[in-house]
């Protein structure tokens, strides 16, 4: 189980103002709402529920010897709160207070024994402008918690929004893998197949492929048949340090027909009304869990980064070309309409490349019997390899010149 870590700098000028979020603004300190808040026991873990008078940036980490979970805000007002809340018995103590002067304020849970953040994400009210923050703990090991602790942030991030690749020390490329669906929401079906299964196969076979070229790390937002809201695989991006999102569908349509791959990036306007149908689809996987995703776009919600998105929406048009470019050079069918615009919601975080890849539509039989078919899918599985290394190196060309 690898700790939740949701990292994120906020420009000050890219904040609404309060004429967009109502009588709250963003002028003030926000506030801990102590009614609405508090620390409970659940079947699995522990449940953290923190309210607040508006939304800001926050991030999550652990920190071991003794082993703690740390909950960061830019900044709140936390009064009493720690100091008066109950506690459930895996968490022995409760503190808040400043981090370190810079402008964080800092929620510090001491565990009792070893649990992991497994989701966390923010939700935004647009009534009220009150933001909710939801942190759900797992147990884990003593050797799980150890290994992915992942320390103090160094330096503690500023007020500038830093968009640059998040490159390895050795090197790599960060790759994470979105298999779409999963769980209680299996995507569309086609007889005895999900696409929810089918994904997951691919996305793992990606995974290998990827990983075979010694340059690329990859992380799977899922690797099992589980539901995994689409706020939460944002944060499992951010927490992996992604240089870039790739998300991975295989959908139906209900009328007319619809075969080849598609690579979609983020618009407010979908591009045609067959991907702004896509879009409303995909985003309802979040209400089978009760989640309204118009409210709650995970740390980003309320808090849009339209200065971050000016940097990451070119690099990830780029990507969208050149995975179209590759699946075409590979002699592999593409839609007629290959790149497109939605509204997806998964591809709303503004601090990284992001596209939703269908690799096909399982509605079409032939697009079903490729999806189907090992070697098929190993040679649209070595053309997005392809593409990705090609644009990893034309990006870092590009970022080495704008720092220059």
């Amino acid at each position: 189980m690898t700790p939740i870590l949701a990292v994120l700098a906020i420009c000050a000028l890219c904040l609404p103002s309060a004429a967009q979020t109502g009588d709250t603004g963003f002028g003030a300190l926000a506030r801990l709402i102590p009614a609405e808040s508090g620390l409970t026991a659940t079947t699995d873990g522990v449940a953290v529920t923190l309210a607040l008078s508006q939304p800001v940036p926050f991030r999550v980490f652990t920190l071991t010897d003794p082993a703690r979970v740390v909950i960061d805000f830019r900044e709140v007002d936390f009064g009493t709160w720690a100091g008066e809340t109950d506690l459930p018995p895996a968490i022995t103590a409760l503190e808040a207070g400043l981090a370190r002067g810079l402008g964080w304020s800092r929620l510090v849970l001491s565990l009792a024994s070893p649990h992991a953040p497994q989701t966390a994400a923010m939700a935004t009210d647009p009534l009220t402008g009150r933001a909710r923050v939801d942190v759900r703990l797992v147990p884990v090991s003593q050797a799980e918690f150890n290994a992915s602790a992942t320390g103090l942030p160094d330096p503690a991030p500023g007020v500038a929004v830093a968009t640059a690749p998040v490159r390895m020390a050795d090197g790599r490329v960060v790759v994470v893998i979105d298999p779409g669906h999963g769980g209680v929401d299996p995507g569309a079906v086609r007889g005895s197949h999900t696409e929810a299964d089918l994904v997951l196969r691919f996305s793992r076979e990606l995974r290998d492929a990827l990983r075979r070229t010694g340059r690329v790390d990859v992380v799977l937002t899922r690797d099992a048949d589980v539901f995994v809201p689409l706020p939460a695989r944002i944060t499992a991006a951010r927490a992996a340090g992604a240089d870039l999102f790739i998300s991975i569908h295989a959908d139906a349509v209900a009328e007319g027909r619809a075969r080849g791959a598609t690579v979609y990036t983020l618009s407010d306007t979908a591009s045609d009304a067959a991907a702004e149908a896509l879009a409303e689809q995909h985003d309802r996987a979040d209400l089978l869990q009760g989640i309204d995703l118009h409210g709650s776009d995970d740390v980003v919600a309320g808090v849009l980064m339209d200065l971050a998105r000016l940097d990451t929406a070119p690099r990830s048009v780029a990507l969208a070309g050149a995975l179209v470019d590759a699946i075409a050079d590979a002699g592999l069918r593409l839609h007629a309409r290959p790149q497109g615009e939605a509204g997806f919601t998964v591809l709303r975080a503004a601090d990284m490349p992001s596209v939703l890849l269908e690799i096909g539509f399982i509605s079409d039989a032939d697009d079903l019997r490729n999806i189907l078919d090992p070697e098929w899918r190993a040679r649209m599985q070595m053309a997005l390899v392809a593409a990705i290394m090609a644009w990893a190196d034309a990006d870092a060309a590009r970022m080495a010149l704008v720092r220059q």
